[in-house]
């Protein structure tokens, strides 16, 4: 199996750059970097045949991007309630979510895990461990790690996935964390900004609310406020059955209103003109 290392940075989710790089690559253990860094790819067998995303744009869209956040969560959420004991991953980043043929998610890198215990206590203390701007800051000044710091750390990913932005952009010489950018444009209501704009707004805009407000839930900097990774698979679910219904019903209205027009060129064919 090919494994895609999912990289987002300014110009990211060319799919159509990966399909025709993937294509034309027949060497084994070829690693190579396109579309300027933002996707690192790793062939483990001759590439044949990539039927990733049958969408026509060459950008992810909303729905793919939404389960690919699904996918990513709900390794963490079997890490933390379907191991015994529970384990948490420490450095969940954007570059550690692996994307199959099928754009399948996976987490990796497991080198900075640790087991937790199952019983009734709230952390354990260690030594800090993680990347900048995805490190739970609670966890960061008190060395107390729990599972709501994995929880912080993925919704880092998930502002990065809507918003195709880096974590820390500048600013007038200051560096601004995704997540302070992201607060502000909420506080103006403007959604549309947060969002990549190369989706052209084609996505149902109640989806991409309840997905923004559910990473800012998981960025406060209070770990007791933030929801647990199993709540937040539930949100994503629903955001991504809302939008898969109304694709649907879009695509079926369009369905509808081209059989009405063709009927209406069919019956203005058969009637004689006026003369």
């Amino acid at each position: 199996m090919r494994i895609i290392t999912f990289v987002i940075s300014f110009n990211c989710m060319d799919i159509k750059t990966i399909k025709r790089r993937l294509l034309g690559s027949n060497t084994k253990q070829e690693k190579y970097t396109c579309y300027k860094r933002n996707w690192q790819v790793t062939s483990s067998k001759p590439a044949s045949n990539t039927n990733g995303n049958s969408s026509s744009s060459n950008i992810l869209t909303w729905k793919d991007r939404l389960q690919i956040a699904i996918d990513a969560a709900q390794g963490l959420e079997y890490r933390h309630y379907g191991c015994k004991p529970p384990i948490i991953h420490r450095d969940v980043k954007l570059t550690n979510i692996l994307l199959n043929d099928n754009f399948q998610a996976k987490l990796s890198d497991f080198g900075l895990s640790r087991t937790f215990p199952s019983n009734d206590d709230t952390h354990i203390s260690t030594v800090v461990a993680g990347t900048p701007g995805y490190l739970d800051p609670e966890y960061n000044l008190s060395n107390r790690l729990n599972e709501k710091s994995d929880v912080y750390s993925f919704e880092v990913v998930l502002l990065e996935i809507i918003s195709c932005r880096p974590v820390y952009s500048s600013r007038e010489h200051e560096r601004i964390h995704i997540g302070r950018w992201v607060s502000s444009m909420l506080a103006e209501g403007d959604i549309y900004g947060i969002v990549d704009p190369r989706l052209e707004r084609h996505f149902n805009t109640n989806t991409v609310w309840k997905a923004v407000e559910t990473a800012m839930a998981c960025v406060s900097p209070n770990a007791i406020k933030r929801p647990t990774i199993s709540q937040v698979v539930v949100e994503l679910k629903e955001s991504l059955a809302t939008e898969i219904a109304g694709t649907r019903q879009s695509h079926e209205t369009e369905l509808t209103n081209s059989i009405e027009i063709r009927s209406d060129s069919s019956i203005s064919m058969l009637n004689p003109s006026v003369r």
